[in-house]
């Protein structure tokens, strides 16, 4: 006999913070080596432990999570746009799971509850960006309907790295 799992997608919880910190380590490692340069993805990467996300969740910033069975597989935080020049007012600033839970639809399902919560917030429109060297994350949101509509640049230690805007109306 097959068991069910259960799937649930909440706000975070400061309980969760220990969970969210390492689902953020092991999906940043994975996304982001040979990407972003070694020394300043491990900076990112250590400021961002237990307490770190303990207090983000407690700000009240909008951190929801993906519980697979009573596993934190994944996170998402959202609010307002912060690119002026773009008309979208909502953003998903992260969407993460950890590689053993990708390809299997939880991001897809993570994606549309934190569009769902967004939307649910009076704020018309979406962007969410990712870098263009990420072809995981450009496949992914192409695949959900983005529109590639605008880029940019990040830098780290002196390495320009472009970016790109996808966009739902």
């Amino acid at each position: 006999m097959k068991t069910a799992l259960a799937i649930e997608i909440r706000k975070a919880s400061p309980d969760d913070a220990e969970a969210v910190a390492k689902v953020h380590l092991e999906a940043w490692r994975g996304a982001y080596q040979g990407i972003i340069p070694h020394r300043a993805l491990n900076r990112m990467l250590s400021r961002r432990g237990g307490a770190w996300w303990a207090g983000a969740i407690r700000r009240a910033a909008n951190v929801m999570v993906i519980d697979a069975g009573g596993t934190i597989a994944g996170y998402a935080t959202l609010g307002r746009n912060r690119a002026r020049e773009l008309s979208q007012q909502g953003e998903i600033y992260e969407l993460y799971l950890l590689p053993e839970w990708q390809g299997i639809g939880l991001g897809r399902r993570l994606f549309t509850a934190a569009r769902r919560t967004l939307s649910g917030a009076g704020l018309k429109g979406l962007v969410v960006w990712a870098l263009e060297d990420n072809q995981n994350a450009l496949s992914f949101y192409a695949g959900a309907g983005g529109r590639d509509i605008a880029e940019g640049v990040e830098v780290f230690d002196q390495k320009a790295l472009r970016k790109v805007a996808f966009v739902w109306d």
